[in-house]
């Protein structure tokens, strides 16, 4: 909220009739406070609405495995695709998470994540 918004809000309070508003006086203790805090109060709320460790980094990569490296046996195996995040938290040295999946897994990822798009997309609409 800047300064103009503030002195709107706080005039709107102050009018306010049958009670719920504020008096000139605590109004003006509010612009104080505001003008005075504003920043410890957007520094506060940032840190109490981040994810904890939080993402880093993100690296992927696709192995294929050939027929030499099969050691020509029949057996097929698909593709794989490797994902590594990196997480942390500030100050602190980065954890590292490694996953695989097939082909099949790949896809039941990218479903859900379709459907979450979905969920979001519904919120947003309604709002």
């Amino acid at each position: 909220m800047d300064h103009g918004q503030l002195e709107a809000f706080l005039t709107a309070q102050t009018r306010k009739q049958g009670g719920g508003g504020v008096s000139a006086e605590q109004a003006a203790a509010l612009s104080r406070f505001w003008k005075s805090q504003r920043v410890r109060v957007r520094e506060s709320l940032l840190g109490q609405s981040r994810w904890e460790p939080g993402l880093r980094g993100v690296s992927w990569r696709v192995d294929l495995q050939t027929a030499a490296g099969r050691g020509g046996a029949a057996a097929h195996s698909g593709p794989v695709a490797l994902l590594e995040l990196e997480l942390g938290r500030a100050g602190q040295d980065s954890e590292f998470v490694c996953l695989e999946f097939d082909e099949t897994k790949v896809n039941q990822v990218l479903k859900k994540m379709a459907d979450i798009q979905e969920s979001i997309d519904r919120i947003v609409q309604r709002t």
